[in-house]
């Protein structure tokens, strides 16, 4: 055994110390944002569209679909509106939404034939020229009636409860044909919020349809469900919603809502909602197996500009684009945006947007769907 004494022990002591590193330690990386360019959607004028405030996104017929909310311009409230996607151009608009005798007769057919606030729309996969949308907002028409509050007084959330509504399409023009309103059971802890509540729908395999709310009791984004069975509309009770358990991202603090949705199926037959979180500048990716943690994906979203204004480019990053719709069409996503009217202004960096900024005009984006996203 070779013996090592007195300086020379020491010496070689710290030599070894000094000589190991410290573990390597890499810096966290983070994600990429997504670049998503948008068209501004014009009318038939080829004019933009002036505050429509677009909510809500769907395919029919190879052409998107969207409507507008409460605090839309009046003239273009309770309409859909039929966008070419190559064009960004409104082609048609429906009629004003008429009321079935059903709904006429119901006890919301005052908010439903004044100002109602839609704030989704899906398509019905299996019955051409239906719909589906949903209110949030019900506080401007003031209360139910006595004998209609005692009916639906356990909404689980507001006290005029969400309404999901049916709407036909034909060439009469738009009706809503079906009307219930949405329970939420105590246990499920929605809490109430008029102004966030449902802001996604979204239709599955075997008429499964998703509801995405913007947040609950805790301050979180939840996604519901229930089943569109062939007996669902012939009754006009409360229709209760089920807490499918999927895994959505989970918050500390902050407003991280849920603002549009869409099912899309993967090659190997996998369900997903994407889902647009406005408030976050995300597309989160929602696995239907509640086992798999969805995928955020950073976006940044791109507005056209004109480069022979002084002072800008031929594009220009949005502050604020406030994402509402979002559908899958030809292997691409399609979002719309409601543009948010105390921080649409934000955006306005050039002066060639300016006007359609103060207009409060959407734009219409669009990204290939990305495998890995699946992943």
């Amino acid at each position: 055994m070779t013996k090592i004494s007195g300086a020379t022990g020491v010496a070689v002591l710290l030599l070894t110390a000094c000589s190991e590193q410290p573990p390597m330690i890499e810096p966290e990386q983070k994600p990429v944002s997504l670049q998503v360019a948008g068209n501004w959607i014009k009318g038939g004028n080829d004019e933009v569209m002036t505050d429509p405030q677009t909510s809500g996104l769907t395919v029919f017929e190879d052409k998107l679909v969207t409507l507008s909310d409460a605090s839309a311009n009046a003239e273009l409230q309770r309409r859909l509106h039929f966008i070419n996607p190559e064009s960004s151009t409104v082609e048609s608009e429906s009629e004003k939404m008429r009321l079935g005798t059903v709904v006429r007769r119901s006890c919301f057919a005052g908010y439903l034939a004044d100002e109602p606030d839609l704030e989704a729309l899906v398509a019905d996969p299996i019955q051409p020229g239906v719909f589906y949308t949903v209110t949030e907002d019900a506080t401007r028409t003031g209360a139910l009636s006595t004998r209609c509050q005692k009916r639906y007084q356990n909404s689980g959330s507001t006290d005029y409860p969400s309404l999901l509504v049916r709407l036909e399409q034909n060439e009469f023009g738009t009706t809503m044909t079906g009307v219930r309103p949405l329970q939420f059971a105590i246990e499920l802890g929605v809490g109430d919020y008029p102004n966030d509540g449902i802001e996604g729908l979204a239709i599955g395999p075997n008429n499964q349809l998703y509801l995405g709310l913007e947040k609950d009791a805790n301050g979180q984004p939840r996604v519901f469900s229930l089943a569109l069975t062939d007996a669902f509309w012939k009754s006009t009770d409360y229709a209760p919603v089920s807490d499918p358990g999927l895994n959505l991202p989970q918050f500390d603090s902050g407003n991280h809502p849920v603002n549009g949705m869409t099912y899309y199926t993967t090659d190997s037959g996998d369900g997903y909602l994407l889902a647009a979180a406005r408030n976050d500048n995300e597309l989160w990716v929602i696995s239907t197996a509640a086992d798999k943690a969805a995928k955020r994906v950073p976006l940044n979203f791109i507005a056209p500009a004109d480069n022979s204004v002084e002072g800008c480019e031929v594009t220009e990053i949005m502050d604020n684009a406030s994402i509402e719709g979002i559908a899958v069409l030809a292997d691409t996503l399609w979002m719309i945006n409601d543009p948010w009217k105390e921080n649409y202004l934000k955006n306005i960096r050039c002066e060639s947007n300016r006007e359609n900024y103060e207009s409060m005009a959407p734009l219409l984006f669009s990204t290939p769907i990305n495998p890995q996203w699946f992943e």
